[in-house]
């Protein structure tokens, strides 16, 4: 019998959010509200199709291993270093060719608790302690906690903000204040794929804690407000030494030609993102206001998503089951380590209404 690694059995399994279930029963229902797994309900405009279909004529040869054009039209966009910009295959990539590249046996690494479901693989995967950090009230980052946390074998500290799958978020000056008390030697990674849905501040305020702090990495996705997540592209932004150190551990190709040219065509239109900001601002408000009339409250959202907590004598699998029956997929809260809660992204106000409709018809009874 062939024997794999002993690693294998600490990789915890991560259960996409699918619609698969709902699909297979709600057959004679119409359309499945896909609301699991936090992607833009919008396709892309017409130009980043129209590249990606110029693109496919050339699908016989490699891409671009260094994903110059694309690291060009980030560095622009963002007036950053293009000797700083790491791309990957989605943002996940990035985290997990980071993790190959500072943890070990006898290293740590500390996030907070419910945070983003991947987190938990990268001490599998390296040999690493992992430290979690429970969330303070309100489901926010307690970053004096986490602070607290770090060891001197800590090497990697993440900070999902806006938190997957909570929805809140920490302002620049909060994440500034931290860094500042954070040991040098820590690597800390702000994980801001949802930064553009919060409307507190500038998204790019952080990129200025980059030229104070040179462990920060900021790490942002294409697959959220830029509706590519069937491409599968993230970049990070951060200093020379993260980039080559993860273009050592990864495999080359990473990021895929149509992929690139997608994401270098989607740069140019930001009044998209624009758009696609103020809409999901829009259905988080109306469908607050929905769920409040069945007496439920979330966390503010400041995502394309809420956290939303159920009665206590609702059974969390019970009310996943009969939503997904009812040709509306959401995500559990147990598999993201906060049982007895829904994530539930923003949709088409059809979607919306949907949701708000079949919630409303399932506590009922």
């Amino acid at each position: 019998m062939v024997t794999f690694a002993e690693k294998l059995t600490r990789i915890p399994h991560y259960e996409a959010g699918t619609d698969s279930v709902a699909g297979a029963r709600a057959q004679t229902i119409g359309e499945v509200a896909q609301l699991a797994s936090n992607e833009s309900p919008y396709p892309p405009v017409a130009e980043v199709i129209e590249a990606v279909r110029e693109a496919a004529a050339g699908v016989n040869r490699y891409p671009d291993p260094a994903a110059a054009a694309l690291r060009r039209a980030l560095a622009d966009r963002f007036e950053f270093t293009l000797s700083g910009i790491a791309v990957g295959n989605g943002s996940c990539e990035i985290l997990l060719a980071a993790a190959e590249a500072l943890l070990e046996p006898g290293s740590n690494v500390v996030y907070a608790w419910p945070s983003f479901s991947m987190y938990p693989h990268l001490a599998a995967i390296t040999g690493a302690e992992e430290i979690r950090v429970p969330l303070a009230t309100g489901y926010v980052h307690d970053l004096e906690a986490l602070r607290l946390a770090i060891t001197d074998q800590t090497r990697l500290l993440l900070v999902c903000n806006p938190n997957n799958p909570t929805g809140t978020h920490l302002p620049a000056d909060q994440i500034a204040s931290f860094l500042e008390r954070v040991p040098s030697r820590v690597l800390v990674v702000v994980d801001e794929a949802y930064v553009e849905f919060q409307l507190v501040e500038d998204p790019d305020t952080t990129l200025e804690l980059l030229a104070r702090f040179p462990n920060l990495v900021l790490l942002r996705t294409f697959s959220k407000v830029y509706g590519l997540a069937g491409l599968r592209v993230g970049y990070a932004l951060g200093s020379e030494d993260f980039r080559l150190a993860v273009d050592r551990v990864r495999q080359p190709f990473a990021v895929n030609r149509l992929a690139q040219a997608a994401a270098t065509e989607a740069l140019r239109h930001q009044d998209d993102v624009v758009r696609r900001v103020e809409r999901n601002a829009t259905e988080r408000l109306w469908l607050a206001e929905e769920l409040a009339h069945l007496g439920l409250s979330a966390p503010e959202s400041r995502a394309n998503f809420l956290w939303q907590p159920l009665p206590a004598e609702a059974d969390e699998a019970e009310v996943v089951d009969a939503l997904h029956a009812r040709g509306v997929a959401v995500r559990a809260g147990a598999a993201l380590g906060g049982p007895g809660h829904l994530r539930i992204s923003y949709g088409t106000r059809t979607e919306n209404e949907r949701v708000a409709a079949a919630l409303g018809d399932v506590l009922a009874r």
